[in-house]
């Protein structure tokens, strides 16, 4: 089980808590966790990566045990911490401007 971190808009979204929980079916991937977060929040499709290129979105990041993901391709693997549950893979709404 993968334990997904919201930030407070895609929460309000998703109409769930600061902290929802995935089955990821084989390998744990940046790619894969977003479409298990597609598929069970359909409200989220398209806010996470863009519709057409499949990409992250300007302005959300991505973390890992402590390890800033977002400029990783998606079919990286997840640090072994989040793929066994005791560290939540984080989506972080970026801020821009000071």
């Amino acid at each position: 089980m993968i334990r997904v971190q919201l930030p407070y808009h895609l929460q309000t979204l998703a109409r769930v808590g600061r902290e929802v929980e995935l089955q990821i079916e084989g390998v744990a991937t940046l790619s894969s966790v977003i479409d298990a977060l597609e598929t069970q929040y359909p409200a989220l499709r398209g806010t996470v990566r863009d519709y057409v290129t499949g990409q992250r979105r300007d302005f959300i990041r991505f973390f890992a045990c402590g390890q800033d993901m977002s400029l990783e391709p998606l079919n990286t693997p997840l640090p072994v911490g989040v793929v066994r549950g005791s560290e939540p893979f984080r989506i972080v709404g970026a801020m821009a401007g000071g």
